[in-house]
Order: structure tokens, then C-alpha cells, then sequence
């Protein structure tokens, strides 16, 4: 009897009918649902989840591309793959979830939400055509915009003791951390809105109090810009494809240190006028030079993978953000500037002229950005909606104030009533924006797993 090999003895042996190509079925079957359930639980935003377990599954996972996968996180894909259901977070008839789940998708981003609210108050009150009831209404939102990050506060407050350890992971993921700083650029409008309205003319008190807040911020958005940087060289790989106008995010608040230093420096004493002017100029001027640093990285993203994904498109206009406030500094500080400075050899005519000549070439490469950001967002507009829409308000309520500010300057009539319907198309899209924001609220658009800055979606 001839002998034979374990496979030659192995392929002999008699085997039912079909089961050979039941088997490659079967084969075939599995490894095509691993890999379509890998891919559209990464790429197309579907969870896996057993239909009596899903709530426990959407309360944890987040879902992560374009980094190493952990081994607890790899244990619990795994698992996603092994279970049999799919609930595609896209459809409008998928389950509803409670408040508590839902507030683990409450993210740093919400901030953009206030942070815009207090651009609108500061625009309201630099109109160059006001009316009777203006202010009053500017003073009105400058309120309702206290409460707005008062109850964004509490509520991420509450996310962060329901769901332990949520703070850190927060502010360490690689894109929700991204957004952190719009809690500082929150309390930057604030700040200045304050000294708009409610700040009387030579209170000593309330002077002093609004220049202790300065000089805390400047602080607190120093360490941000150090910091935060550090710790994303150290920590991340981004690649150039995956490169986005948050990452301009970390340096932003401490660039509105010079914004504010625009608005409270000509109600200050002149013996402390100077040093916040001195401060406001450095940290604008160090502002503006990290995010042209950043605008290369932008452009060879752009050249090299294209523009971003419809759904992103709107954070594009992030980056008519840092020259617009930079023009709106300039004019702000120059005019600021007491009459002391003439001690010093300096000119004051001659700083006011210099600004005004720079902000003006800061303000045209902000009207670049912004109609690249409108040529994006029009050729493909968003079907979703995300917090990061509010990018579409906040850097361009900046880019109206310049405007109206260079308009001033040069005493153009005609100019200033462009800044007029500028201002008006701001509160159309402000509205525009709050009403899908709200919308997406209610019928759990957002803060719902796969739907937020919590999940790595470039």
C-alpha cells in the first residue's frame, strides 16, 4: 500500500456533496463581513452592536483611524466584528439615546457656540450706522452669551463626572483636543464684551479688575500655546494629508491677547496702558507668525490631497480668522497708544499710519482665505451638521470687524456701508447656523456616537 502524505490522505477522504464550495462560501463570507464591518465602522461611521446591547456598546466607543489601535481598543473592534447587527448612525430611524450617554459626546467644540455669540456683541457694537436700540441689543446678547458658556460649562462639567476619565481623554485625542482653546477664546469675547458693556467710564475698580483678567489670560493662553504644542509634537503623527485648520486652534487665544488689549487700553491709566499695549503686540505678533507657519502646512495639504471632505470644508474659514483679528489689533492698539509715548521719541501719527497700512495687507489675505473657504464649501456643501460650522461665524465676524475698522480709518463712507451689509449677512448666517445647531440637538445629530469631535474623522 502505497503511503501517503497527511494532505494527500487529507484530500482523499470522501466529503458531502457542495461542501467544498459551501465552505469557500463561508470563507468567502467572513472575511469579506470583517473587512466591510472594519471599514464601515471606520470609514462610513457604522457601530457594530448586538440590538438588545447597542446602548451599552454607543455609551463607550469611539471610533479611531489613521493611528495604532490600543490592545483593549483592538479587543473591543474585535469584538464589534464578531457580533452579527448594524446600526448605521446615519439613518435618521436609528435608536434614540438617553441624556446620560449622550452627554459623552458633549464636546470641547460646543465652545465654538458662545465663542461666536460673543463675536456677534462685539459686532453689534462697532456698527458704524447705529440707531436707537443697538446697543441694547447688543448688551442683550452680550447676556444671553454669559448664560450660553455658563450652561456649557455645567454641562461639560456633568460629562466629565459621569463618564470617569473622559477630562483627560478629551483634551489628549487627536481631535477633540484640537477644540480646548475655544473655551479661551470664549472667555477672550467675554472679556472684551465686558468692557464694551459693562464697564463704565473711570470706574478704578472695575478697571483694575478688567486688567487683572487681561494679564490672567495672557498666562493661561501662554502655557495653552507652549503646552498644548508640546504635547502634540510629542505625542501625535500627523501626516500632511490629514493636516486641518484646527491645529491653528492652540494659538489662537493667546493671539486675542492683542485683541483685547485693543479694546481696554485706552480706558486704562497710561502708566498701565503701556505694558498691556507691549503684551497685546507680542502675543499678536506671536500669533500671526505661528499660523502663517501653519497656512504652508495648509497650502501643501491642500496641493498635495485636495480640499477636505464636504463635511469639513466649513473649518476652512479658521484661517481668515488669525489676520483679520491681527488687522483688527493693529488699528485697536495704535489708537490706544497715550499720548505719553511722545516721551519715548516716538510718533503716534506715525504708529496709527503703519497699522493701518499693515492691517490692510493682513486684510487682504483674509478675503483670500475666505473665498477659497466659499469656493469650497458652495462647490460641495456639508450634509451633516457639525459644531465646526460655527468656523463660518466666528473667523468671519472677525473679518467684518477689520473691515469695519480699516473703513473708519480711511473715512469712507462708502465703505462703511459695505461693512453695513457685510454685518448683516453675519447675522443671517448666525442664525442660519443656530437653527441647524439646534435642530441637530433634537433629533440627535449630534451628540450621539460616530457624530462628534470625540470620534478621529479627518
Amino acid at each position: 500500500m502505497a503511503h501517503l502524505s497527511p494532505s494527500q490522505a487529507w484530500d482523499g477522504l470522501h466529503t458531502p456533496d457542495g461542501y467544498e464550495s459551501n465552505r469557500r462560501e463561508l470563507s468567502r463570507q467572513f472575511v469579506s463581513s470583517d473587512n466591510d464591518d472594519v471599514e464601515n465602522d471606520v470609514e462610513s461611521g457604522r457601530l457594530e452592536t448586538s440590538v438588545s446591547n447597542h446602548a451599552r456598546s454607543f455609551s463607550g466607543d469611539v471610533t479611531r483611524t489613521n493611528t495604532p489601535v490600543p490592545d483593549d481598543e483592538e479587543h473591543t473592534l474585535n469584538e464589534k466584528i464578531g457580533q452579527s447587527h448594524a446600526i448605521d448612525i446615519y439613518d435618521p430611524n436609528r435608536p434614540k439615546l438617553p441624556i446620560r450617554q449622550r452627554l459623552q459626546h458633549f464636546t470641547w467644540a460646543w465652545y465654538t457656540f458662545p465663542m461666536s455669540t460673543g463675536g456677534l456683541s462685539l459686532l453689534i457694537f462697532a456698527q458704524p450706522h447705529q440707531f436707537t436700540g443697538l446697543k441694547t441689543a447688543g448688551l442683550v446678547v452680550y447676556i444671553i452669551n454669559i448664560i450660553i458658556f455658563s450652561l456649557i460649562t455645567m454641562t461639560m462639567t456633568a460629562r466629565f463626572l459621569l463618564h470617569t476619565g473622559e477630562l483627560v481623554r478629551s483634551l489628549t485625542h487627536p481631535r477633540e483636543g484640537f477644540f480646548f482653546p475655544t473655551f479661551f477664546l470664549s472667555i477672550a469675547t467675554i472679556i472684551t464684551s465686558t468692557q464694551r458693556y459693562a464697564i463704565p467710564d473711570d470706574h478704578v475698580v472695575l478697571e483694575w479688575v478688567i486688567r487683572a483678567a487681561f494679564w490672567v489670560y495672557v498666562a493661561l493662553t501662554s502655557v495653552l500655546a507652549i503646552g498644548q504644542y508640546s504635547y502634540v509634537f510629542a505625542a501625535h503623527s500627523l501626516s500632511l494629508q490629514n493636516f486641518m485648520p484646527t491645529l491653528i486652534l492652540p494659538i489662537f487665544p493667546i493671539m486675542l491677547s492683542g485683541t483685547i488689549a485693543s479694546v481696554i487700553a485706552a480706558t486704562q491709566p497710561e502708566i498701565e496702558a503701556m505694558p498691556i499695549l507691549v503684551a497685546g503686540l507680542t502675543c499678536q505678533g506671536l500669533g500671526m507668525s505661528v499660523a502663517i507657519l501653519m497656512y504652508a502646512h495648509m497650502i501643501g495639504r491642500l496641493v498635495q490631497s485636495g480640499l477636505p471632505n464636504r463635511e469639513h470644508r466649513p473649518g476652512l474659514f479658521m484661517c481668515v480668522g488669525p489676520p483679520s483679528f491681527t488687522a483688527l489689533a493693529l488699528i485697536g492698539m495704535a489708537n490706544g497708544v497715550p499720548d505719553s509715548v511722545e516721551d519715548l521719541s516716538i510718533d503716534k501719527s506715525v504708529i496709527k499710519v503703519v497699522a493701518v497700512l499693515v492691517a490692510i495687507s493682513l486684510w487682504a489675505l483674509s478675503f483670500w482665505w475666505f473665498g477659497i473657504a466659499v469656493v469650497a464649501v458652495i462647490s460641495s456643501p456639508p450634509k451633516y451638521f457639525h459644531l465646526g460650522w460655527w468656523a463660518m461665524v466666528f473667523p468671519n465676524t472677525g473679518f467684518t470687524l477689520a473691515t469695519i475698522s480699516i473703513a473708519k480709518e480711511l473715512i469712507s463712507p462708502s465703505f462703511q456701508w459695505v461693512t453695513t451689509g457685510m454685518s448683516v449677512c453675519m447675522l443671517v448666517i448666525f442664525f442660519f447656523v443656530l437653527y441647524n445647531h439646534a435642530r441637530a440637538v433634537v433629533v440627535q445629530d449630534i451628540m450621539y456616537p460616530g457624530r462628534d469631535e470625540n470620534v478621529e474623522d479627518h
